[in-house]
């Protein structure tokens, strides 16, 4: 015969058997979160070697300027989506949601690089 757990049967064995320091060590272990924390800063080092390689000088300021290639917000956004994929399959909500955000990010970063285009050629 099995054991039906209740909710308040589940929350008190949770409580029994996680401590804080169980919750802090979850943290870094979160593939996804990381990845994308990871993507950024790893985006924008490589704006250095795209202007060096665009322009032939090095320009420090684009460690931390926004714009140019690669696009940081659009790796975070893709690393994310890529990450959760591997992580939990492309068929669950988390994934989808991932997508969606990584489509609304990237159509509106391509849209603000068209018209900041053609505003810099007026």
């Amino acid at each position: 015969m099995e054991e039906v757990i209740t909710a308040t049967k589940a929350s008190s064995r949770n409580q029994t058997t996680s401590s804080p320091s169980d919750s802090a060590a979850i943290l870094p272990l979160n593939i996804p979160l990381l990845s994308a924390l990871l993507a950024f800063p790893l985006a924008q080092f490589l704006k250095l070697f795209t202007t060096w390689y665009k322009e032939k000088r090095w320009d420090s300021k684009r460690l931390i300027g926004s714009g140019g290639m690669p696009s940081s917000h659009s790796a975070t956004v893709t690393a994310l989506a890529v990450a959760i994929g591997l992580q939990d399959g492309t068929g669950g909500t988390a994934f989808a949601i991932a997508v969606a955000l990584a489509c609304v990010v990237m159509y509106d970063a391509s849209g603000v690089r068209l018209h900041a285009g053609r505003q810099a050629e007026v």
